[in-house]
């Protein structure tokens, strides 16, 4: 097998390279062990295959010098028959041999593999992943939701602002819509790559933007079929709101708001109007709640050929970015702050990160020392 899962399920609130009760910043090492060194992570969820790969920096981060994305729809049908079909899974194959194809040309050394809410629900998931191992040589790992909920917000900690200290993380999948409460602060020595943050409490809502559209039927909705979606989260997130109790200081503006989906980037592309998606472009930016809205009601309005037209949605989304602007609308029902931040990361980013950290934990290998050679 090409993979190595150097990462087992973590317990506890606390992310980003935290362990034994320690915060991120405390305690863990630079990113310096070795340069050269290429890592991989691939992110297998319901709609979507991603690929990562990266070099650490020195001192902190990585390089991406690999990246693949793939619509595969894994889940398709999932919802009805509580199986993954055998259209869906090859697809899913084509994509990861891709992957494993792009590992072995770049030299990876530890990559970690992980599916999220399909193979969870799937009665054949077992299959599936003995399937992939053997066609493939990647070895998959269903993680639960917990697990996927501290990645996510491990990889979203540089978007974060550390002079706010709670967050709120959307992260809408295909099959499932995680929310996280994060708990903010500054680095107690200096300013370091990332602010100290720890989950405070997270949920996991069973829709997202393909069970949706196999639900409701996303290609051309009615304002009833999209108001009937965005009441469903609304409702599902107010459970949570009683919990939680940030609507207040949400409307005070000291939350931070951050989502991290094809429905959040698909949506700020096509406010800035780009012919095609750019991820430079989207990763980071602020689009204000009122612009999200009205962003969503053009969307709603374009027929489904217009969609997939479109440089930033295209056919691969052209139904399921109606399902996204309704889960959105109904999260931002909730806590309408003034505006969100758009990452394009997430699930990948935190897995590169835990990986080069314990790497960087390993005792560097001894070097054998040459004998010098007599001169007499």
């Amino acid at each position: 097998m090409i993979s190595v899962s150097v990462l087992q399920a973590r317990g506890g609130g606390v992310t980003r390279g935290a362990r034994n009760g320690r915060r991120r910043g405390e305690g863990t090492k630079p990113f310096h062990r070795d340069p050269r060194q290429a890592f991989g992570a691939i992110d297998l969820g319901t709609n979507n295959c991603r690929l990562l790969i990266a070099r650490p920096k020195f001192g902190g981060g990585f390089h991406v010098i690999e990246a693949f994305s793939r619509i595969v729809r894994l889940g398709e049908g999932l919802g009805v028959s509580g199986r993954l079909s055998e259209a869906a899974m090859s697809r899913t194959l084509a994509a990861l041999s891709i992957c494993s194809r792009k590992l072995r040309r770049r030299g990876v050394t530890q990559v970690r593999a992980v599916a999220t809410e399909a193979c969870r629900r799937a009665e054949n998931c077992a299959l599936f992943v003995a399937r992939v191992a053997r066609e493939t040589g990647i070895d998959l790992e269903v993680i639960s939701n917990r697990e996927e909920v501290g990645l996510a917000a491990d990889g979203c900690v540089p978007l974060l602002d550390p002079n706010v200290p709670d967050a709120l993380i959307f992260d809408i999948g295909g099959g499932s819509t995680e929310i996280s409460w994060l708990k903010v602060a500054r680095p107690a020595l200096g300013p370091g790559p990332g602010p100290l943050v720890q989950v405070a409490d997270w949920c996991s809502f069973p829709f997202g933007v393909v069970s949706f559209t196999e639900r409701f039927g996303c290609q051309d909705v009615v304002p009833e079929t999209f108001e009937a979606m965005v009441s469903e989260v609304a409702s599902a997130a107010a459970s949570f709101e009683d919990r939680v109790g940030l609507g207040e200081l949400v409307g005070r503006q000291q939350v931070q708001l951050l989502g991290t989906s094809g429905t959040v980037t698909t949506l700020t592309g096509v406010h800035l109007k780009l012919p095609r998606y750019d991820r430079a472009r989207v990763d980071g930016y602020h689009l204000n709640l009122d612009t999200m809205q009205r962003i969503s009601r053009s969307i709603r309005a374009m027929s489904y050929d217009e969609r997939k037209d479109h440089g930033c949605i295209g056919p691969e989304r052209a139904d399921l970015v109606i399902a996204g602007c309704a889960i959105l609308e109904g999260l931002c029902r909730i806590w309408p702050a003034a505006r969100l931040r758009v990452a394009d990361r997430g699930l990948r980013e935190g897995i590169l990160l835990l990986l080069m950290q314990q790497a960087a934990a390993r005792p560097a290998p001894q070097r054998r020392r040459r004998r010098a050679r007599s001169l007499s």
